[in-house]
């Protein structure tokens, strides 16, 4: 498979490590300042900045690539660039986190969601923790959860920051240095506490992910995420 990189930072970098282990080829590695070529590749996978990805997802739609898209912090565009990739008859594939591990973390938040919201004197909180370059708090992974949470129980919103009522689930953060991400989901009640924690110990389960997804979109057309990879349903 021949695979073009749009974004050449410490991610796209740990693709193409990778995705040479695999036996895949780096046709392309197209970076802020350079020129968009191609080169015949069979599918695109993105991951730069939210200020620069709505662009480049249009034109990467216009080309008529396989998309595989991991910068998040856009997704109030979605909307948009999904009837993009209609219009053109293309294929793209978006995850707030491609981790296997993360996508399973998911299912089993949802789980616990529907059981804590039986016992009302739980309530529930979540906190990330993210390398200090990541740009956007809460990332893409913590508001994911934090949907997840709210589609399985009561809590009507979730909010950046603490709070205490019942029907709104707070999400904290904090940035610290060489930490790939680390989300826990907990339920807390005036006598304990139950924690759900993912922790990444490398960029290595993200890069493999989008590289799954990378080789199944190849040859399709439509809008897709982890859960048609992994055949969670929907």
């Amino acid at each position: 498979m021949k695979i073009a990189l749009v974004g050449y930072g410490k991610m796209g970098q740990t693709i193409e490590r990778l995705a040479l282990l695999r036996g895949h080829e780096i046709v392309a590695r197209i970076d802020f300042d350079s020129p968009r070529d191609l080169n015949q590749a069979d599918v695109a996978i993105e991951f730069t900045r939210p200020d620069v990805v709505v662009n480049n997802l249009k034109w990467l739609s216009e080309a008529g690539i396989p998309t595989v898209v991991g910068t998040t912090g856009w997704y109030q565009h979605k909307a948009m660039v999904d009837e993009w990739y209609q219009t053109n008859q293309g294929a793209l594939f978006t995850a707030s986190n491609f981790s296997i591990g993360v996508n399973l973390f998911w299912e089993a938040s949802a789980f616990l969601s529907k059981l804590f919201d039986q016992h009302p004197q739980y309530h529930a909180s979540l906190h990330e923790i993210h390398h200090t370059q990541k740009l956007d708090a809460p990332r893409g992974t913590a508001i994911t959860t934090a949907e997840v949470v709210i589609q399985n129980s009561s809590h009507q919103e979730w909010m950046h920051g603490k709070s205490e009522k019942s029907h709104i689930l707070s999400v904290t953060h904090d940035r610290i240095d060489h930490v790939p991400g680390t989300h826990t989901l907990a339920f807390t009640s005036g006598v304990d506490e139950i924690r759900l924690t993912h922790e990444a110990f490398s960029r290595d389960g993200f890069a493999n992910g989008a590289i799954d997804a990378a080789e199944w979109i190849v040859g399709k057309n439509g809008i897709f995420g982890m859960k048609d990879l992994l055949g969670l349903g929907a």
